[in-house]
């Protein structure tokens, strides 16, 4: 029998198999998809080889990319951005790490209290999360983001139309600010070049400044896997759990088995209450079922995944909530053009933001030609300039509205690093109606009844619309600040990618799957550890630090009530995934390579470290240290400062 089992190896899934691990217990990861273990030679920078939602190696799919992928029901014009395999979504995220909106929180009486969904807050306040925060921020880590020519015009633009500079991670007023994000600054060669001879580990660490964040990130090319620049947590939590029997003393490594999907929670009755008892999961490239029993089990397969496999094992759910109040942030896409280069396709896809407590945010997204042709035509709103599919006239100040086509299109494309994305993440409301449930058209798959996934876009609360409109009418704004010569705004259905709330955490018994600390409520020793998990939609910030924060307290809630432990955080000091220790660990430990399903057959393990540079040359470990200067620069430029 294993200590716990996590179902999952996505966001949030391996951070509490490495906090546990890493207390000595007996951890099994389990994830459905392939293992990524060589991404250098399975990976490429080709969009359509990492992005085809069929066929590429980062669709919602098994590891052998020659059988199909994995179909979900949509009934509406939308896009379900699902990945499988061990990273999950933060494989295409770009790093982005702010923290929620203390308005979010239960206990929060700040003087636009009443602006935030206000009946579906944390059960909990912001300062108890704030040192798990502040946990995890250390642990990737999370630094100030890479600057380049697009934040710069992104961030003088938010200037120009009056905002202040943030200078906090805890934002309670509108304002702009640099991301802070999950990405290790550049050094040595890194963003100096584009020679791909000078941006080889050690010659280069941290963001090479490639503009492929979102088709997975192996930069700089040999490096050890934890020193890798994105810290999605294949390249952070992973390589710490698979090794913390090497760098944590007293330490238990991770058990992690790819290529395999769980099919079923088993329970039993315990003293009058239903308990988990373990997991069943099939075997891809098999078929096979395997089944193993644990003392705790944790659910992080996804928004949409949990409720499926929660419905389909026939777990209780007496309140109708399990797959309810699933929350999109709702965004919303508008591109200026301007008359002088902006670097659109250059550097790490997202490093200059807005706030505004209460309604949301934006931030700036830099994109190949690729994504950006889908995100130029991926419209509910027809195709500009000839016919609007019911949604009304061209507003909010912008030239157009709709999806682009013909020498529209053609010329963005052919002028890309002239132009300037803005994403609208907009603060909406958990609703009941939109939600998971078992598809009734779709044949259940091998692994059982498939998801189907509903979202109203024309029906949303007037506190979402309200937030979505104005929130667009400052994207296009921002960008008239900024000297655009054009602006279009796209109107984009449901993107289904920053997701959360569907097994949701709350107050009320009567609308919420988890109870305060994270496990259901209608079956003990199960817990939600994923962006299910969250209440609500944060006030409009990126999910991914907060999952990560909920779920190292998660961890540290079960370590506690199951095994007797102690509390960790804040009696501890959080050990960086690019410890020296731990890279150490990931050198002295890795496995032979096997043959994979999903790419070329991957490469030997990694070489021993090389030795130190010449004195001349910059040191092979990133530390961590920001580009200071270089950011300071820019702020008292933007500031009218010295």
């Amino acid at each position: 029998m294993r200590d716990v089992i996590v179902i999952g190896a996505g966001g949030g899934g391996p951070v509490v198999a490495k906090e546990l691990a890493q207390r000595g217990l007996d951890v099994l990861l389990l994830e459905a998809g392939p293992r990524h273990a060589d991404p250098e030679r399975e990976w490429t920078h080709l969009e359509n080889d990492a992005n085809n939602p069929l066929s590429g190696y980062f669709r919602f799919g098994p590891a052998d990319r020659s059988k199909p992928a994995w179909a979900r029901e949509l009934p509406q014009n939308s896009f379900l951005w699902q990945l499988s395999g061990v990273g999950g979504t933060t494989q295409h995220y770009y790093g982005n790490c702010p923290r929620a909106a203390p308005g979010t929180f239960v206990g929060y009486d700040g003087a636009d209290r009443s602006a935030y969904d206000t009946a579906h807050l944390f059960p909990f306040p912001y300062a108890e999360l704030v040192p798990y925060y502040e946990w995890v921020e250390a642990t990737l880590p999370v630094q100030t983001a890479a600057m380049g020519t697009k934040e710069q015009k992104f961030l003088e633009s938010a200037a120009a139309m009056g905002l202040p500079l943030n200078t906090s991670k805890t934002v309670t007023h509108d304002g702009f600010r640099p991301q802070e994000n999950a990405i290790l600054q550049p050094g040595g060669n890194a963003g100096k070049t584009s020679n791909k001879d000078l941006l080889i580990y050690p010659k280069a660490t941290g963001c090479t400044f490639c503009g492929y964040c979102f088709e997975g990130c192996y930069e700089p090319r040999h490096a050890p896997r934890n020193l890798l620049a994105k810290r999605s947590t294949d390249n952070s939590y992973v390589p710490m759990g698979l090794t913390a029997n090497v760098w944590a003393p007293g330490g238990k490594a991770v058990t992690l088995i790819a290529d395999a999907f769980v099919t079923n929670i088993a329970t039993a009755q315990e003293a009058g209450q239903l308990v988990a008892k373990g997991v069943t999961w099939r075997v891809g490239s098999s078929g096979e079922l395997v089944s193993e029993d644990a003392k705790v089990v944790v659910m992080a397969a996804g928004c949409t995944e949990d409720p499926r496999l929660w419905l389909n094992s026939g777990l209780p759910n007496p309140n109708d909530w399990v797959g309810r109040g699933y929350t999109d942030h709702f965004f919303d896409w508008v591109t200026g053009v301007f008359p002088s280069y902006t670097g659109s396709s250059k550097g790490p896809g997202s490093g200059a933001r807005c706030d505004f407590p209460g309604r949301g945010g934006l931030e700036n997204v830099g994109l190949p030609p690729g994504i950006q042709s889908f995100a130029s035509t991926f419209s509910d709103a027809g195709m500009a300039g000839y016919y609007d599919n019911g949604r009304g006239a061209t507003s909010f100040g912008a030239d157009t509205r709709g999806r682009l086509v013909g020498t529209k299109l053609r010329s963005l494309l052919s002028n890309l690093d002239n132009a300037l994305n803005v994403l609208v993440i907009t603060d909406d409301d958990v609703e009941a109606q939109n939600r998971v449930t078992l598809s009734s058209v779709f044949q259940p798959d091998e692994h059982g009844a498939v998801a189907k996934v509903e979202f109203h876009q024309r029906n949303r609360s007037p506190r979402t619309l309200s937030n979505r409109a104005y929130l667009v009418g400052k994207a296009v704004e921002l960008l008239r600040a900024g000297g655009a010569t054009e602006v279009h705004h796209i109107d984009w259905p449901p993107l289904i990618l920053h997701v959360q709330s569907t097994m949701r955490m709350g107050l009320d018994e009567s609308d919420s799957v988890l109870g305060v600390n994270a496990e259901a409520r209608f079956v003990k020793r199960l817990f939600v550890a994923d962006n299910a998990a969250l209440a609500n939609g944060l006030g409009g910030p990126n999910p991914t630090l907060t999952t990560q924060a909920l779920a190292t307290r998660t961890a540290e809630k079960i370590f506690r009530q199951y095994f007797g432990g102690d509390p960790f955080v804040g009696r501890e000091g959080p050990v960086s995934s690019i410890a020296h220790a731990v890279t150490t660990a990931v050198l002295g430990t890795s496995p032979a390579a096997q043959p994979s399903t999903n790419g070329p057959t991957p490469a030997a393990p990694p070489p021993s470290p090389p030795p130190p540079p010449a004195a001349s040359e910059p040191p092979p470990q990133n530390i961590g240290v920001p580009l200071v200067d270089n950011l300071v620069h820019l702020l008292r430029g933007l500031l009218g400062g010295p």
